[in-house]
């Protein structure tokens, strides 16, 4: 399976770090990459997300087939791809826009970054937090275990689990369990050059916290 329906929100994984998010009548896609057909109008995004600028990530031909006119896209404030439209600029501790809602959702940034790695400095990429039917979807972005990650308070969280950029399976795991949501859904893996193993995640969270449960989906 592709998507999971946890509490009145659908959550469908796209592959790589891509993500469909369904509720409170809105459709939220988070870093579309080589998700194939174009979306028929009706299942294109109410509110875009962009984590940061890497091609796997922000991706204009994947971006194209999600929009329509009045997408709301949230994009780093560092990133050099310029939107038509409502495209707004944003930064981590941002809590956003009218009332602190978009679109009748609440959505937070917060860090995403590489403490120790070249790849993602501080600086460049964020992650999300969503709130849809009462509960936070955490969207981590491409990032390692970072402090930052104590003090999140999140429902639902997708962990990216492919080593090198991010985090790999074992350290997934071990922010999993400091964050202790109630579902975990591995990302960041399943690509070319990518050869993590979402169920050694999967045993390596239930070693740490069994209950949390963590949901592994196919593309």
């Amino acid at each position: 399976m592709n998507s999971v329906d946890i509490e009145g929100i659908r959550i469908q994984w796209l592959g790589h770090s891509g993500f469909l998010l369904e509720g409170d009548g809105k459709k939220i896609y988070i870093d579309p990459y080589q998700i194939g057909k174009e979306p028929a109008f009706d299942d294109r995004a109410d509110i875009l997300l962009i984590t940061h600028e890497h091609s796997d990530h922000c991706s204009p031909e994947d971006i194209r087939k999600v929009r329509k006119s009045d997408t709301t896209t949230l994009i780093p404030e560092n990133c050099s791809l310029e939107f038509k439209g409502d495209a707004r600029r944003v930064a981590e501790g941002d809590i956003l826009a009218d009332g602190l809602e978009i679109k009748g959702i609440r959505i937070e940034v917060v860090p995403a970054y590489n403490p120790d790695k070249p790849y993602h400095p501080r600086g460049i990429g964020i992650g999300y937090i969503v709130e849809l039917a009462g509960l936070r979807i955490y969207h981590a972005g491409d990032s390692d275990f970072v402090p930052e990650m104590a003090n999140i308070k999140t429902d639902i969280a997708l962990l990216p689990v492919g080593g090198t950029y991010t985090m790999d399976e074992e350290e997934a795991a071990s922010a999993a369990a400091v964050m202790s949501p109630g579902f975990v859904i591995p990302m960041h893996y399943g690509s070319e050059g990518i050869e993590a193993d979402p169920e050694k995640f999967k045993a390596l969270v239930h070693s740490k916290n069994p209950d949390i449960k963590v949901i592994v989906l196919d593309t």
